[in-house]
């Protein structure tokens, strides 16, 4: 079931073979950009790209009549190409390698194999994401800029609301405002709860004599692996 649709190391392919193949490519293609997209940010260029690329892939394979070795060089510098330009987020990085995976299957007849595989794949990943496995609930990293009087000794001043609210905390800059009058320091904590997040902010707002405090998302160019 699971065999090589294709017969090894043959360079004559039916018209029925090649359509079986390339069918499966499409349907193939077109699932892993149905599940980019659920409950993801995508753009349509993107998921087009992720919808041909199998085809695409599946063409040079058969090209190299088979050699999985020859396809493989080709594919990893076609990957060289996304990749050198645009740093791809983990889950892009995810469907990218599907799709290419999928063309390189249907290239060498692992039609069956590559459709089961394909299925399962998208199951798990579905199911991972409806129940919001991985994200955090509870635990939330803030970006603190609390401003100060100048008359207010800054280290150590808020360790004690740090250790009640916080997991971490670390003081990142500090600098002058206002003609150096006041002092703008620069925080980047772990909330053990971020239902805390206003009563650690109001805490926060007795110690600085109710000056500006700005509590925001930590500053990252792109999702990490």
């Amino acid at each position: 079931m699971l065999s090589s649709l294709l017969v090894e190391s043959s360079v004559d392919l039916s018209l029925k073979q090649l359509l079986v193949c390339i069918i499966t490519s499409v349907f193939l293609g077109l699932l892993v950009a149905y599940i980019h997209m659920y409950r993801n940010v995508y753009s349509k260029n993107f998921v087009i790209t992720l919808a041909v690329l199998p085809v695409l892939v599946q063409l040079v394979i058969m090209l190299v009549n088979g050699n999985l070795g020859t396809g493989v060089a080709v594919l990893g510098a076609f990957s060289l190409i996304r990749f050198r330009s645009v740093a791809g987020g983990a889950r892009e990085i995810t469907s990218i390698f599907w799709s290419m995976g999928i063309g390189l299957a249907t290239g060498m007849g692992y039609v069956s194999y590559i459709a089961l595989f394909s299925l399962i794949i998208a199951l798990f990943l579905l199911t991972l994401n409806t129940i919001h496995f991985g994200e955090k609930q509870k635990v939330t990293e803030r970006e603190m800029k609390i401003t100060i009087p100048e008359d207010l000794d800054y280290p150590g001043l808020f360790d004690d609301l740090f250790q009640q609210y916080t997991y971490s905390a670390n003081l990142d800059s500090v600098k002058t405002t206002n003609m150096g009058s006041l002092y703008e320091l620069r925080y980047r904590i772990t909330l053990k709860d971020s239902k805390m997040e206003k009563e650690l902010m109001d805490a926060m707002r007795v110690r600085n004599g109710n000056l500006t405090i700005v509590s925001g998302k930590v500053s990252t160019n792109r999702e990490e692996l």
